[in-house]
């Protein structure tokens, strides 16, 4: 979501020079932003200085607005509400630090897990900590949901946006509705979806329906919805993607209005420049290269309504918080351990197993060519690392690299902490690294941070509905079970469809 109006965005200011600073100075106006205090971590560099963004995407359920009230209904007791709601969407949204892929992973509203003590600096509002459903936290402010998801996963978060009910209609209404499919007629008598067999465009209320869907798709829990939702937003970023697309000055227009008045962000993003910075990042990844996967659950014990982590789930936060891509560089998934897969011919990262390196002592220290080869090794870089002694002395460590031999580098470099002032680009061919008297001991380069050992990504998208973002043909599939109930009668959502053929489908 963030990607889609900063696109907007940066068109808009780019493309009305003459009235561009009055609209640059209106939209700014419309954004809503936060602190969130430090509250997600930090994330770390590699060694070539360029460092991984993650995101934590929310909807609210939050009745906060008039317009909130008619779309989510509840309110005929209440009215309008105050506070922020539940966090009933949670996406972590991760962009790798070479911006070659990105990975979407949705969290399951029904997750039970232990909430830090937090303080809400907008309402006052505040907790010691308690065990409980995810999305609650979002009750004492944004802060707090970053920090437990942060807390959950071990991935720092950076920045954080969220959206409420009439956000989505606004933005679904500014795109010109967003085309998706479903495998059978589907009647979602809770959030009053009512489509056909096959493909709709979904405009406003309609597109709302469809990504509020619990009971319409897959076992009827929020284990289903997540995986709609990964349609309904890789069919919106392929239409973004798309030629023609952001080519009327109007529809842009209107396009980045909507979209800074539907977003409550952080105040890293709080403003139109920032936000055009992240949707550079986030254009540099081609669809075959964004991973949507849902966090692996399993049944609570206690609470046959509710999830925890399940099998999988640690494997999937180890590969986002190690930056490890869930794709190779043509899509497809990766089939095992791997760094960071060669996405390109930009020189990103190649693989460890396909690298060998030849380590020379440069320093009067016996061993030491040795030590690091091993942690290589050991670390899974090809049998053909080798150790020899330098030439002569070196009092600086260097890792030189042939024609082509950049990624294998970046590769090695990653793994030791070994800074990129300390690549070298030479004549020859392979990688070789002479340990240098500023290096005297160990196996990670002093004041540097080696990469942790990668983890199994076949392992990570296991059972995690692992989707990329260009699967155009991909249905949502529609329960099977009797999930919904229609004059107390309960039934399947098919058998739903078939019995309400008075009432209008939602795209009608």
């Amino acid at each position: 979501m963030l990607r889609i109006a900063g696109l907007f965005l940066a068109v808009l200011v780019l493309g009305t020079a003459g009235a561009g600073w009055w609209f640059y100075q209106h939209l700014n106006s419309n954004i809503n932003s936060v602190s969130i205090d430090g509250k997600g971590g930090k994330e770390k560099a590699d060694a070539f200085g360029r460092t991984p963004i993650n995101i934590l995407v929310m909807g609210s359920d939050g009745r906060t607005s008039k317009a909130d009230c008619k779309l989510g209904g509840g309110c005929s007791q209440t009215g309008v509400q105050s506070g922020n709601g539940n966090a009933d969407v949670q996406m972590v949204v991760h962009i790798a630090a070479d911006r070659s892929n990105a990975t979407v992973m949705s969290i399951p509203r029904d997750t039970m897990t232990n909430v830090p003590a937090c303080k809400d600096s907008e309402t006052g509002q505040s907790t010691s900590g308690y065990y409980g459903q995810i999305n609650s936290a979002l009750q004492y402010g944004p802060a707090c949901q970053v920090s437990t998801i942060h807390e959950l996963t071990g991935i720092p978060i950076d920045h954080f946006v969220k959206l409420d009910f009439s956000g989505v209609v606004k933005m679904s209404d500014a795109v010109g509705g967003v085309s998706v499919c479903v495998d059978a007629n589907v009647y979602d008598t809770y959030s009053h979806l009512k489509l056909s067999k096959g493909t709709h465009t979904l405009k406003g209320v309609a597109a709302l329906e469809f990504v509020r869907s619990r009971h319409g798709f897959g076992d009827g829990s929020d284990l289903g919805r997540t995986v709609s939702q990964h349609i309904f937003l890789s069919a919106m970023i392929r239409k973004f993607k798309s030629a023609g697309t952001l080519t009327d000055p109007t529809a842009v227009y209107g396009l980045a209005d909507a979209a800074t008045k539907a977003l409550t962000v952080d105040d890293g993003l709080g403003s139109v420049k920032k936000l055009i910075g992240l949707a550079a990042d986030l254009n540099k990844v081609p669809t075959r290269r964004m991973t949507f996967t849902t966090m692996q659950t399993a049944p609570d014990p206690a609470d046959s309504d509710r999830v925890v982590v399940g099998a999988g789930a640690k494997t999937l936060f180890s590969t986002i918080a190690g930056d490890q891509s869930l794709t190779t560089g043509s899509g497809k998934k990766s089939a095992a351990a791997s760094a960071t897969a060669k996405a390109t011919a930009t020189a990103s990262a190649v693989p460890a197993s396909e690298v060998a390196v030849t380590v020379e002592n440069g320093t009067n220290i016996t061993g030491r060519a040795s030590a690091v080869a091993g942690a290589l090794t050991d670390a899974g870089f090809n049998s053909g690392t080798t150790t020899a002694n330098a030439p002569s002395p070196a009092t600086t460590t260097t890792l030189t690299y042939g024609t082509g031999g950049k990624g294998a580098a970046r590769t090695a470099a990653k793994t030791l902490g070994l800074p990129s002032s300390h690549l070298r680009q030479g004549g020859g061919t392979g990688l070789t690294l002479v340990i240098g008297s500023d290096w005297p001991s160990g196996t990670t380069y002093p004041g540097g941070t080696s990469s942790p050992a990668p983890a199994d990504t076949k392992a990570a998208v296991s059972n995690a509905h692992a989707q990329t973002a260009d699967e155009a043909k991909t249905c949502a599939k529609v329960s099977p079970y009797r999930t919904v109930a229609l004059n107390g009668v309960p039934m399947t959502p098919t058998q739903a469809y078939a019995a309400a053929g008075d009432k209008p489908d939602s795209d009608d």
